[in-house]
């Protein structure tokens, strides 16, 4: 056998058998290959593309198991709020973006987060119309549960002061005249984007070509993204054309759970590139829009226990439903209360016996303590995403307070045996999972690295968030005898890095960049500027 690709001298983490070498062979698509540099070097024939690592370490393809690809792509040409330390600095990004952008269409933008703000109360609708009177502005929370319009946006949806609150959604009030505010939570939110022309087929094909360069940059080759149907179509054009380089598993939204069972449709349908992953569902809303479901009341705002967005008796139907048809049931929680609402239906429905499907939970956010074994025994995957922790971290401690001891309960979950899966939730966070792993391990901001870590009992190793990022996200969509470790016949998806992320110290996780992406055997990504 002649391999088509090599690497040779490098620190290489297979998370298989042998655990650690210095050389990979690739044949086709595929592992031929693992072992030391000699034994490889003789696999080479005249056409093998030979590549010297230099020392340079080697992990497996890195999946990101919660992400909105399309959304992230069409994110990059909208107002970045992300960052933004106030209103005033939210409203000067806004008033740059509608001066470079003259008409009469409608200003889009992502990212702002009250809580990072010095005065964290929501904004309204009058700050927008000061800079942008005559055009509609929508402009979604970090969070992406929450939207803050002008007047004009409202006047299009028809929304005023007799407009009821849509079940599972709020808009906000002034309470002194009933007025809409220009806040619209959860399910609300749709009464305004129901109005906005929505991106055409060709805008999505652009935007996940966008989105697909910067994850590949960023040492992903899978991503599960978790939006609707016309993103998926996009998807097949581009995997038809061979400009799908990513391998995407896509979630089906609860709307059209009827018409993928009627085709027949189940978790894993598809091909190496483009595959049905589950169904996704939402019991909850947000930490950051106070819209998660409690268990008791958030702190300083009595009686507001959060959104139960799908009553548990629809929620427990579309399960049964779902996994009856061989659909994975995916499910968005963060509060304690819908998470333990969740944790019922799963074990009303499935049990704790092995299933033909694979149970998730999104977020898992925040339990309550006698909830945590619950995930292990009833075979429950915790989709997490562990920027949302030194992200979320001041909004915590001001919403839940004690209760926070556990959130983003990493280290209980795994020693309970809990299979984690990590994500980003991008654009709602960085897509980046280098940002992810050090999140996991430090439980500190990237910019704070002397401020100690929240709650450190919850942080855990490096191979640990490396392996929910590669093995176990793999293991979420039913995938792990094709991906997630550098095993002889599965999948040659690899990352170069410049530095070994399970040696040095994790503050210096932050310093590693990635210096190539593999996907299939071929090179996908590779930094010019790496020598």
């Amino acid at each position: 056998m002649n391999a088509d690709l090599i690497l040779l001298h490098g620190v290489i983490h297979t998370l298989a058998e042998p655990a650690r070498v210095t050389a990979l062979a690739v044949a086709g698509e595929r592992i031929a290959a693992v072992g030391n540099d000699d034994v490889i070097r003789s696999l080479a024939g005249s056409h093998t593309q030979v590549i010297d690592l230099r020392g340079r370490t080697v992990v497996p393809g890195l999946i990101d198991a919660h992400v909105h690809l399309a959304w992230y792509g069409l994110s990059l040409a909208m107002v970045n709020l992300d960052g933004a330390t106030s209103l005033e600095e939210c409203l000067q990004r806004l008033a740059r973006q509608a001066a470079a952008s003259v008409g009469v269409g409608w200003i889009r933008g992502n990212g702002w987060n009250h809580h990072a703000w010095p005065n964290p109360v929501f904004p309204d609708r009058h700050a927008l119309d000061r800079v942008v009177p005559d055009r509609p502005v929508i402009l979604k929370r970090k969070d992406g549960h929450s939207i803050w319009v002008n007047t004009p946006a409202l006047t299009l949806a028809g929304i005023t002061s007799h407009t009821p609150d849509p079940a599972g959604g709020t808009i906000d009030r002034d309470p002194a005249t009933g007025e809409p505010t220009g806040i619209l939570r959860e399910n609300a939110v749709a009464l305004v984007e129901r109005v906005i022309p929505a991106a055409g087929p060709h805008d999505l094909e652009q935007a996940i070509r966008l989105a697909q360069q910067s994850a590949l940059a960023f040492g992903l080759t899978g991503v599960h993204t978790m939006e609707g149907p016309d993103v998926f179509s996009a998807l097949q054009r581009l995997d038809a054309t061979g400009e799908l380089v990513l391998r995407v598993c896509q979630a089906i939204p609860r709307e059209h759970l009827d018409e993928a069972i009627g085709l027949g449709l189940r978790s894993g349908f598809g091909n190496d590139r483009l595959r049905i992953s589950g169904v996704k569902l939402f019991a909850d809303g947000s930490l950051g829009s106070a819209t998660a479901l409690m268990l008791d009341d958030y702190l300083g705002q009595p009686g507001n226990r959060g959104v139960a967005t799908l009553p548990k008796d629809e929620m427990r139907e579309l399960v049964r439903k779902a996994t009856a048809a061989g659909i994975a049931p995916l499910i968005h929680a963060i509060g304690d209360r819908a998470n333990r609402d969740v944790l019922d239906v799963f074990e009303d429905v499935l049990g704790n016996e092995t299933q033909t499907v694979r149970p998730r939970i999104e977020h898992v956010q925040l339990l309550h303590p006698a909830d945590i074994p619950r995930l292990a025994r009833l075979n429950v995957i915790a989709s997490m995403q562990p920027v949302h922790c030194p992200s979320d971290r001041d909004a915590a401690i001001r919403l839940w307070g004690e209760r926070c001891r556990y959130a983003y309960a990493w280290r209980s979950l795994l020693d309970s045996g809990t299979v984690l899966a990590f994500g980003s939730d991008c654009p709602v966070e960085t897509i980046s999972p280098l940002a992810g792993i050090h999140a996991a391990v430090t439980r500190q901001r990237a910019d704070e690295p002397h401020v100690p870590s929240w709650n450190p009992g919850e942080c855990i190793t490096p191979l640990e968030a490396l392996r929910a990022y590669t093995l176990e996200a793999a293991f979420a969509a039913g995938e792990e005898t094709e991906k997630g470790s550098l095993a002889v016949g599965k999948l040659a998806d690899i990352v170069v890095l410049s530095h070994d992320i399970l040696a040095i110290p994790p503050q210096d996780i932050l310093k590693t960049h990635v210096e190539m992406t593999i996907v299939g055997g071929k090179i996908a990504y590779q930094d010019t500027g790496s020598s």
